[in-house]
C-alpha cells in the first residue's frame, strides 16, 4: 500500500496540472462593451400661433334684392290680386317683423305699375345703404275701376286685404308702422282712406285724382278730422298736371287749418314719366315715417 502512494500521488498531481492547462485554454466570457454616450441636440419648442375667433359669414341676402311675390286676398266674396315686396333677408330673419307700406296704382293700370316705376328697386337701395330699416310693400290690384267691384276697393282693402296681409306675412300691425300712398286714382283712394280712418301714420298723395264726392266733402273732412290723429302728409303734383288745381286747393286748406304737411310742385305732367322721376323721393319719405319697433319688456 505504502509502495503504491507515490505513484498515485504523481498521477493525481498530473491530472490537476492538466485541468489547469485546459482551463487556461478555454475562452473566457465576453465582457459587454461600454455603451457610447449620445448627446441629443437641444429641441426648441415653437408655440402655435393664437388663432383669431371665427368670423361669422355674412349672409348673402344682405346684399341681394328683396323678393317679389304675387298672391290673392279674399275680397267681398271674390279675390284681389296683389304683389308684395319682401325686404332682403326676410326668409333668414324669421323672428323679425316689419313696417308695411301700401302703394295703390292709377286708373287703367294694374298692381305692377309701382314695380315698373321702380319702387322695389328704390327700397333695395335704401335698405342696402342703411338709409332705411327694412320694410314690406304691398301693391294691391285696382284693375276693376270701371266695374261695380272697383267701387268697393277701399272697403276691400281695409276689411279684407290688410287683415290677410297681417295674418300671412310678418308685418307690424300697428298704425305707427303702417303707411299708404297712391298715384292718380290710387291717390284718390289714399286721400279718402287716410282722412276717414286712423289706420295709417303716413299718407302720400301723388297727383291725386280725388273722387267727385270727396272733392265736395274735403272741407268737412278737414274740420271733422281728429286733430290729434292727423297722419304725416305728402302731396305732390306736376306743374302741368291736370289734377294740379285740386291738389293746390287741398294744400291751401291744410295751410289754412295749420295742419302739417309737405307740398311739392315739380315740373311735369300726369304721367309715369313724372312719377318714375320722383319715386325715390316718395320711398325715402315713407321710410322716414316708420318708427323703430319697441321691444317688449
Amino acid at each position: 500500500m505504502r509502495g503504491m502512494f507515490p505513484r498515485q500521488a504523481t498521477s493525481i498531481l498530473a491530472a490537476i496540472a492538466l485541468l489547469f492547462t485546459l482551463s487556461a485554454c478555454l475562452p473566457s466570457d465576453p465582457v459587454p462593451p461600454t455603451p457610447a454616450i449620445v448627446i441629443l441636440p437641444t429641441v426648441t419648442v415653437t408655440p402655435l400661433p393664437t388663432l383669431p375667433p371665427p368670423t361669422a359669414t355674412p349672409l348673402a341676402c344682405l346684399t341681394a334684392p328683396g323678393e317679389l311675390r304675387t298672391g290673392e286676398a279674399p275680397s267681398g266674396g271674390s279675390t284681389t290680386l296683389f304683389i308684395i315686396y319682401l325686404p332682403p333677408c326676410y326668409e333668414a330673419f324669421t323672428d323679425q317683423r316689419y313696417p308695411v307700406l301700401y302703394l295703390l296704382n292709377g286708373q287703367t293700370y294694374t298692381a305692377d305699375q309701382w314695380v315698373r316705376l321702380g319702387a322695389p328697386a328704390a327700397a333695395d337701395e335704401l335698405i342696402h345703404t342703411g338709409r332705411a330699416a327694412p320694410f314690406i310693400i304691398v301693391f294691391p290690384d285696382d284693375r276693376y275701376w270701371n266695374l261695380p267691384q272697383g267701387e268697393y276697393f277701399g272697403q276691400y282693402l281695409i276689411n279684407d286685404i290688410m287683415p290677410y296681409i297681417d295674418q300671412n306675412f310678418r308685418t307690424i300691425p300697428a298704425r305707427e308702422q303702417r303707411a299708404i300712398g297712391g298715384l292718380s286714382r290710387g291717390g284718390g283712394w289714399a286721400l279718402q282712406i287716410g282722412l276717414r280712418t286712423e289706420l295709417f301714420a303716413s299718407v302720400g298723395l301723388h297727383s291725386a285724382a280725388a273722387f267727385p264726392e270727396d272733392r265736395a266733402n274735403i272741407l268737412f273732412w278737414i274740420e271733422q278730422h281728429n286733430s290729434a290723429a292727423w297722419p304725416r302728409l305728402y302731396i305732390d303734383s306736376g306743374d302741368n298736371d291736370r289734377e294740379r288745381g285740386f291738389n293746390s286747393q287741398f294744400e291751401s286748406l291744410l295751410t289754412q287749418f295749420g295742419i302739417p304737411h309737405e307740398w311739392h310742385l315739380n315740373p311735369g305732367d300726369h304721367s309715369e314719366t313724372y312719377w318714375s322721376a320722383h319715386v325715390i323721393e316718395y320711398i325715402v319719405w315713407y321710410a322716414e315715417g316708420f318708427t323703430p319697433e319697441k321691444e317688449t319688456p
